[in-house]
């Protein structure tokens, strides 16, 4: 029996990436996790979670469509009866500096991050709140909230958002049973990271990854996995009692304080 066994959850954004981790890992879990993606690789993941005996199922959705998403959190609530958790991890970053950024960049991560999120938890809040139970854990980031790079303000300013949506919605659902939790990672190794390397450095992404890591107390990018273990805890009965919080889970990379202080 796993922690997450008889569960049911939605996790959005799930065909690579921080998503692709969060739900192999709760569905090693023991839950039953409906991957939502607009990508059509979403369905290749699904494919694989399921050869390794895990329940899962795929759908392509459009998380800044609010339809899309009511929609298609009634076929998952009418094929399994209930959604138990909702992992919010759908995103997109795309560098420019500030007065560089046009609308349509600028648009792009506002309504994929912050709107998305908005959309997905409209679409399944309604099924927690009937059952008096719920676990919502939303992908924020370091970025925004503690720290950031140049051309990171529309990206940066959606994350930061997300914190106040987080704790918001934790203090008005709290008596329905309902925990609400953002997870603030670092730089994890993922599609995400790699295209914001290239942008950086298209003649030698990897020499940004090299640089990435070697500014991490813990020298590496940390793992979608990890991501997935942190998400499976928030979303389990073990973190009961922790709502309305926001965790880091950065390798130490918001611990120094200068590069030329210290012994």
């Amino acid at each position: 029996m796993g922690k997450l066994t008889g569960k049911v959850a939605v996790v959005t954004g799930a065909a690579m990436g921080n998503g692709e981790g969060i739900a192999r890992v709760l569905a090693k879990h023991g839950a039953y996790v409906a991957l939502w993606d607009v990508a059509e690789k979403v369905f290749e993941t699904a494919r694989s979670i399921e050869a390794q005996g895990y329940g899962a199922a795929a759908f392509q959705v459009d998380v800044r469509m609010l339809e899309d998403c009511q929609s298609v959190a009634k076929a998952v609530i009418a094929e399994k009866g209930k959604i138990d958790i909702l992992c919010n991890n759908a995103g997109v970053v795309r560098l420019a500096h500030f007065l560089d950024m046009n609308d349509e960049l600028r648009d792009l991560q506002f309504d994929v991050n912050l709107i998305g999120v908005w959309n997905c938890t409209k679409a399944v809040l309604p099924n927690m709140k009937k059952n008096k139970y719920g676990k919502i854990v939303i992908m924020s980031s370091v970025t925004g909230p503690m720290v950031a790079d140049e051309g990171e303000t529309a990206y940066a300013t959606t994350k930061a958002a997300l914190l106040g949506f987080t704790k918001s919605l934790a203090r008005e659902v709290a008596k329905d049973g309902i925990t609400v939790n953002a997870i603030c990672p670092g730089y994890i190794l993922t599609p995400m990271v790699e295209y914001t390397a290239r942008e950086s450095n298209p003649s030698d992404p990897d020499a940004v990854i090299r640089g990435i890591a070697a500014g991490i107390p813990m020298g590496r990018l940390g793992s979608i996995l990890e991501i997935g273990e942190l998400a499976a805890f928030l979303a389990s009965d073990e973190s009961s009692y922790i709502t309305g919080a926001q965790i880091v889970i950065d390798g130490g990379s918001t611990l120094p304080e200068t590069k030329s202080v210290g012994v």
